[in-house]
Parts: C-alpha cells; sequence; structure tokens
C-alpha cells in the first residue's frame, strides 16, 4: 500500500498552459440534488469549478432552479425533467449528492449506467440505490469511480466489523469489477487493479455534511480535464487545501 504524497501528484500532474481557455479544460455534468436539499448541488458545483473544470452543467429539478443560478451562476443548467440526457457534450459525469431514492432517480442511473461512455462518478444517493438494487452492480463501467463513506460502502458491499476487513473488500470489488473506490475515512483508501494508495492528510475538520459534495465535484473537474481516472481520484490529497476548513 503507497502512501499519497505531493511527489506521486506531480509524476501526472498538467499545468495549464498560459494561452488556455474554458473550451481546454473540459465540460462536466453534474447530476444532483433535490427539493430541500439543494445545497449537495451547490457545494459539488462550486467544488468543481474551483478545481478547474473548463465548464458545468447541473442536472437539478426545474423547480430548484433559481437557488442554483443565483448560488452558482457560472454553472448551466439542465432540468432533471429534460430525458434522455444527451452525454455527447461532456467529458465526464457524476451522479448522486442529494439525487433522492425515489423510482425516477433509480430509473435514471439504470439508464446512466447502461448509456455512459465517458468518465463516471457515483457517489451519496446513486451508492444507495446501488444498495437499494444489487442488479445495478453488474451494470457499472468498467474504470468508474464509487466514493462511499464507511455505511455507503456497507450498504453496496455488506457489513464488515473493521475498517481492515473492508479494506479487503474494497481491493476485491475494485479488482473484480474494474472500478475506482475511494473508501472515505480518517484515512482515505483509494484503490484500482489491485493498484492502492492511502491518503494520510484527512482530519477531524472533514467531519461534517458537505464534506464529501465538494470531493464529488473536485475529481468531476480534474476528470473533465482528462486525467485518468485513478489519477484523478488521487487527488483527494488536495482536499483540505480546496476545501479550507
Amino acid at each position: 500500500m503507497n502512501k499519497l504524497s505531493i511527489e506521486h501528484i506531480n509524476s501526472f500532474f498538467e499545468p495549464r498552459a498560459a494561452t488556455s481557455h474554458k473550451g481546454n479544460h473540459g465540460h462536466a455534468m453534474l447530476i444532483a440534488g433535490n427539493t430541500g436539499r439543494m445545497g449537495a448541488a451547490v457545494i459539488s458545483a462550486r467544488a468543481c469549478l474551483r478545481a478547474g473544470v473548463g465548464l458545468l452543467t447541473v442536472n437539478i429539478p426545474m423547480e430548484q432552479a433559481a437557488i442554483l443560478q443565483i448560488a452558482v451562476p457560472e454553472a448551466m443548467l439542465l432540468a432533471r425533467e429534460s430525458r434522455p440526457i444527451d452525454l455527447d457534450a461532456f467529458e465526464a459525469v457524476a451522479i448522486g449528492p442529494a439525487l433522492g431514492l425515489d423510482k425516477d432517480a433509480a430509473q435514471l442511473l439504470s439508464h446512466l449506467l447502461s448509456s455512459c461512455n465517458k468518465p463516471l462518478l457515483l457517489d451519496a444517493d446513486a451508492l444507495s440505490i446501488l444498495a437499494l438494487d444489487n442488479t445495478l452492480l453488474d451494470k457499472i463501467p468498467a474504470g468508474t469511480i464509487l466514493t462511499p463513506h464507511l455505511k455507503e460502502f456497507d450498504r453496496v458491499f455488506g457489513n464488515h466489523q473493521n475498517d481492515k476487513d473492508r479494506s479487503a473488500t474494497a481491493l476485491l470489488q475494485a479488482k473484480k469489477r474494474n472500478i475506482i473506490i475511494v473508501l472515505k475515512g480518517h484515512e482515505t483508501l483509494i484503490t484500482f487493479g489491485g493498484g492502492v494508495f492511502l491518503n494520510t492528510t484527512g482530519n477531524a475538520g472533514l467531519a461534517k455534511a458537505g464534506s464529501g459534495d465538494a470531493l464529488t465535484g473536485i475529481i468531476t473537474a480534474f476528470l473533465a480535464q482528462g486525467y485518468k481516472p485513478f489519477d484523478a481520484a488521487n487527488w483527494v490529497f488536495t482536499f483540505m487545501d480546496w476545501l479550507q476548513v
């Protein structure tokens, strides 16, 4: 198991060209938010923009449009009611923060898993939907990033007695399903294809609502900018700098 370091991040970091413009830094789609829970969409969208994505579209219920467009005016909006979602314009897609667990949310996730050919991240309610319907696990595209906290991980992959057992399952499932798992905690484990990194920079400042939503936005931004999914997931190392707790 390798400990994440700034040297590792620098090994794949690509500085921006001084002459670049927003079209050079990717267009991300974030599917998040619902009635009474728009904070998750706002936090994730702000983090995605701060992490350098060139363009961002957020998919939310149309009745919640004013919240997003006032809180994050840089983001574009696509109404949740607009179906199907055309993904051709996007370099990366994330789904889950405060999405909801109703039938519409489950159908949206199922369609995305079956049709998405772009780098994909699943978080929060998207993971809970997987837990409610384990047949969806086999639909997850190769290279997809899952970002569960401990309880979400256990909902999807079964109960565990301790972190050691949970980590072992994460390594097994990531390799078996050809996916990246970011197992969030005080020490966050990132694994893919047998490779493992451990981020040891976490602290109690992250123990609050919204931290995971921000991380989703950050990783999605790097996916959209063209970083390989495993490398994008390793940007968790810089999370404290972005969050400014």
